[in-house]
């Protein structure tokens, strides 16, 4: 019983709480929700993020995963395209993500890509991954 509560504690991430309500009112795939975390994330100290494995998805046999992101007065959901790169997380994405939940990215990397029409968050690498 011990060892399950260890195992499911290691992987929390800390908690946060959001204050912004377009991250209430629009969901991570929406542009809107974005739009608005490309915002913030140029407006801080992005060194000062933590980021946290949050769920696995595929869309057309592409696979995303969706990260929180917590620090700065952020709390919120990015959904990574992993199209271009697997660099670090080879193995996640093998097991779709399945143990990896709650799991800290650390230093994660990405771009944005950001037009009118779309918004996306473009999966670089990640230095490790901490369960």
């Amino acid at each position: 019983m011990l060892c399950c509560l260890l195992a499911t504690a290691s992987c929390d991430s800390p908690d946060c709480t959001n204050h912004n309500p377009v991250f209430d009112q629009f969901s991570p795939d929406e542009k809107a929700y974005k739009d608005e975390l490309v915002k913030q994330l140029t407006s801080i100290d992005r060194s000062a993020l933590t980021y946290w494995m949050h769920a696995y998805q595929e869309n057309n046999h592409i696979p995303s995963i969706q990260v929180r992101i917590k620090g700065n007065g952020i709390c919120a959901i990015m959904v990574l395209n992993v199209q271009n790169s697997n660099q670090g997380i080879a193995q996640l994405l093998e097991k779709k993500g399945v143990s990896y939940i709650g799991a800290e990215l650390e230093d994660l990397r990405f771009d944005i890509r950001q037009d009118s029409v779309s918004t996306a968050f473009m999966f670089q690498s990640v230095g490790g991954i901490v369960d």
